[in-house]
């Protein structure tokens, strides 16, 4: 199990487009990849999982992967959420 916070850059926060656009990449690998915010754990392969933590801009969000290609899918949901998921 690997596991990293990362801020939210996103002005909108993760709303419809950027939500699918983690959900798909998350989708791209096998690990169990999951993360935590505030007081609840959300499924980052499901795009209404994602929508329904509510996270906005400047929020920290904590990703966990658990599985055989943890390490790359942690550093590539890392990277997507830096570099603004598209927008």
């Amino acid at each position: 199990m690997v596991r990293k916070k990362v801020c939210v850059k996103n002005l909108a926060g993760l709303h419809l487009r950027p939500a699918g656009i983690l959900s798909k990449e998350a989708m791209k690998y096998q690990s169990s990849i999951t993360f935590k915010f505030q007081n609840g754990t959300y499924n980052t392969k499901s795009v209404l999982g994602i929508l329904g933590a509510c996270v906005k801009c400047g929020d920290e969000i904590e990703l966990i992967c658990r599985g055989e290609d943890e390490v790359q899918a942690l550093e590539a949901l890392v990277e997507a959420i830096q570099s603004g998921l598209g927008e």
